[in-house]
Formats: C-alpha cells, sequence, structure tokens
C-alpha cells in the first residue's frame, strides 16, 4: 500500500515560513541531496522540500553510503532533503543546530531521550535513529548566495542490524502509530524554522540546548585517526573539544569520525 503523505499540510506550514516552497515527493531517486546539489549547480534556487519513499544511493558524511526504503519495507524509513539559498555569517555548527530542531520535534512523538552525536547523527541510548547529512553549491549566478542542501535520514519502522557497526534505533519503538509521514509532518517544519533562524543568529543561541543533547559530553572518546581523550562538549563555533594526554584538541567535523571508547567505527 502506497504511503500517503500530507503534502498540502507541510505545504502551508512551510509556505508560512518561506513563501514560494514547494514539496515534491517521488518513489524512487538515486538520493535526495544528490538531486538538490544537482539542480543547485544548474542555477535552479527554488526552495523545496524533496521526499523520497526509496534511494538507491543515498550518501553520509565522509562518503559513506546509505540506503533506504527498500521496496519491502517503504515504511521503515524517512528520506528527506531541503534546499534553499542561504547566506549566514558563518557555516559552522550548521549541522548541530538542524541536529537539534529534528531531536527536539521528535519528542512530541514519544521517542524520549533522543540526542547528538557529534557532529550528525541522532542517538537512543548509544543507537542511531538518524542521520544528517548538509551540502551546499555555488549556484553560478553572481552576487547569488550559496544554496544548502539539509538532508536526513529517520529510521521510522524496523530496521536490520546485519553489517552494521552498532544497533539502530526506530521512532516506533517509542511511538508505535508513527509513520514517515506523521515524523515528516513534525521535523520538516522545524528544520527550516531552525535554518532560516541559524541564518541570522548563527550557532552561539542554540548552543545550550545542543549541549542538553550532546550524546558524548563528558565521556571518554576515541578518533578515526588514533586520538583518544574526553570529550569537553563544543566550542562556540562548534568544533567538537577533546581533553588529551598533549593537551586540549579543537576537532572539525571534515577531519575524523568519533566514537564512545570501545565503540568501533
Amino acid at each position: 500500500m502506497a504511503q500517503a503523505w500530507p503534502v498540502d499540510a507541510l505545504q502551508q506550514a512551510l509556505a508560512a515560513q518561506l513563501p514560494g516552497v514547494t514539496v515534491e515527493v517521488v518513489a524512487e531517486i538515486d538520493s535526495t541531496n544528490t538531486e538538490l546539489m544537482r539542480r543547485a549547480r544548474a542555477g535552479d534556487t527554488r526552495p523545496v522540500l524533496l521526499v523520497a519513499e526509496r534511494q538507491t544511493a543515498g550518501r553520509g558524511r565522509l562518503g559513506r553510503q546509505w540506503e533506504g526504503g527498500t521496496p519491502a519495507s517503504k515504511a521503515a524509513s524517512l528520506m528527506v532533503s531541503m534546499s534553499l539559498p542561504l547566506a549566514p555569517r558563518s557555516w559552522s555548527g550548521l549541522s548541530l543546530a538542524v541536529g537539534v530542531a529534528a531531536a527536539e520535534s521528535l519528542d512530541p512523538l514519544g521517542t524520549a531521550g533522543v540526542q547528538i552525536k557529534w557532529p550528525n547523527d541522532l542517538w537512543v541510548q548509544d543507537r542511531k535513529l538518524a542521520g544528517i547529512l548538509i551540502e551546499t553549491a555555488s549556484t553560478g549566478l553572481a552576487g547569488a548566495p550559496r544554496q544548502v542542501v539539509v538532508g536526513i535520514g529517520i529510521n521510522v519502522g524496523p530496521q536490520p542490524a546485519d553489517g552494521l557497526r552498532m544497533p539502530p534505533a526506530w521512532v516506533r519503538q517509542w511511538s508505535p502509530q508513527a509513520d514517515p509521514a506523521n515524523v515528516l509532518l513534525a521535523v520538516a517544519p522545524a528544520l527550516l524554522a531552525e535554518v532560516l533562524r541559524f541564518a541570522d543568529e548563527g550557532f552561539a543561541p542554540v548552543a545550550p540546548r545542543f549541549a542538553a543533547r550532546d550524546a558524548l559530553l563528558g565521556r571518554d572518546v576515541h578518533l578515526s585517526d588514533g586520538t583518544a581523550g574526553r570529550c569537553e562538549g563544543v566550542a562556540p563555533g562548534g568544533e567538537l573539544r577533546i581533553a588529551t594526554p598533549a593537551g586540549l584538541r579543537l576537532v572539525d567535523s571534515a577531519e575524523v569520525s568519533v566514537r564512545p571508547l570501545g565503540q568501533p567505527f
């Protein structure tokens, strides 16, 4: 049975924040982020929310592959990307702000205890619930701001754990009535509001909200480059603060992956 999507309700909620935004739903695509990046590079700056029932070449941070919505389990995942022109004073911390908005919007569904694992994952009890991928593109238009594409994949229904480094979490473990449509209606307006706020105010106002959900704060961690230490939260620009035997290290999200000590990469 095909998923019924609340396109009209979603269009109304988003347009109230950003006039002209459109909502598109496709049955299958290589990647919602990839498609919106293609459009941006071709000069298409129209704000849009693109939802896919299935991705065949989904992507995560550092080039990792992420696929979802197999034909047998389309209702198990929400895969959505949002594209709009944006000109913040600084891009630092955007993924953390988006993570905060997503986590907060899931709480009313009953998914209590959603945390943010720096820099772009949502965790519940050290299990991955969602991943965020943010990319920007030049539109080639003189004087135009960059186009930002914010993608998020959320586990809504049961997920297989075979081959994964850590077992997944999913929304229906806590909210049995959840489906991709009502999760989308809860999350998308909050994401847009946070991105628009970020453009004006940056990461600083959201930092306390992030700290309250920081999955790594105060924990011993190890980095994919071999460094180990204790996480001391994030710096004003969103960099991860790691206390190491050699001193404090600020880690940028483009550099390495981070895991609690004992968890594999």
